[in-house]
């Protein structure tokens, strides 16, 4: 089969022939229709510090993704062929403190698709049947490939209650984007996005923002002046990792405030943590999906009139891979789809 492989321990993606993925009798085979280009995929392709400490080679990469069942193990009795599918990213030990008690997103033996084992960017993809989400009601297939970074931004968003509050996102990047349409829709008052790209922000607005805030012009606390507020945001979204960006949001939440941080800053960076305590600000550290609430929660988001559509910017062939990541790698871009649907297994 076709796959795209991270063949060598050195910058660039390579599409080849490799052998279909092996499956026992708990495991499914999906065969692959749309994938979405993660930050990780850029990551692996550029082989910067992270990748080079993160993944062996030779790997088959992606984990975003949306597929129809080609086959499924003797044990599996939930999945058919021929479902809809899409997968959770994160495989767990299932044996731990946490997994045992229904707590699998915070396994710390997790294992990453495409990271820690081979991937979905490949005409076929196999996962344990406890990893396989059955899309039940009808869904966009673009949509369904982005559902695992989709899961990122729901359990981020809706991490504290946002009805009547007021909430601050740093980051327009995609994720940053679907949670401001989550918080929309979840009944925020105000979602305000702050980022440096005016094609993103403006990606933001489509999404339902309040206001999109370009912080190299703006500040946050023009922000509060012009939508009226004089305590600060109740709700913080952390969604860039950016260290200035999580300063200017400590401070400008009100007292009492909640942060949910999802960005994964490169390297440390000092906070004013007295001003944390003073305020009584409560911090939250968001990693993946909750395992399978959040799944639960983005289909309702949808079948809701969620539209995560204009999150979406580039679809290309899986063939021009090259061109995908290229856009996929701007500050430009919100979510770019391989199409695997004319994929054929050789």
């Amino acid at each position: 089969m076709k796959a795209l492989v991270k063949h060598k321990a050195e910058p660039g993606l390579w599409l080849m022939d490799v052998p279909e993925p092996e499956t026992g009798p708990g495991d499914v085979l999906i065969r692959v229709l749309r994938t979405g280009i993660c930050g990780t995929d850029l990551h692996i392709r550029s082989w910067d510090n992270w990748a080079r400490g993160a993944v062996r080679t030779p790997l088959v990469l992606g984990h975003e993704f949306v597929g129809e069942v080609a086959g499924v193990g003797a044990d599996v009795t939930d999945i058919a062929v021929g479902d809809l599918v899409s997968g959770e990213g994160h495989l767990v030990c299932g044996k731990c403190r946490n997994c045992l008690a229904g707590r699998r997103h915070l396994c710390r033996a997790t294992v990453g698709l495409g990271v820690g084992r081979d991937g979905a960017f490949a005409e076929y993809v196999a996962l344990p049947a406890s990893n396989v989400w059955v899309h039940r009601a009808k869904v966009d297939l673009d949509v369904a490939a982005i559902f695992d970074p989709f899961g990122n931004a729901v359990h981020t968003a809706l991490s504290f209650p946002l009805v009547g509050e007021d909430v601050l996102i740093t980051g327009a990047g995609p994720i940053g984007v679907m949670a401001a349409a989550v918080a929309r829709h979840a009944g925020a008052r105000n979602v305000v996005v702050t980022d440096v790209s005016e094609p993103r922000l403006e990606l933001a607005r489509k999404a339902g923002a309040t206001l999109a805030v370009n912080v190299a012009r703006q500040s946050i606390e023009d922000a509060q002046r012009t939508l009226g507020l004089r305590e600060g945001f109740d709700v913080g979204l952390e969604m860039s990792g950016n260290a200035q960006a999580m300063r200017g949001m400590v401070d400008n939440m009100t007292h009492g405030g909640r942060i949910a941080m999802l960005g994964l800053p490169a390297e440390e960076f000092a906070v004013d943590w007295s001003r944390i305590v003073t305020s009584m600000i409560t911090v939250k550290g968001v990693y993946g999906r909750e395992m399978f609430e959040t799944w639960y929660a983005m289909t309702v988001l949808l079948e809701g009139g969620l539209d995560l559509t204009p999150v979406i910017t580039g679809s290309y062939s899986y063939q021009d891979f090259d061109a995908a990541f290229d856009e996929a790698a701007t500050a430009r871009s919100g979510k770019i789809i391989l199409d695997w649907s004319t994929a054929s297994a050789a």
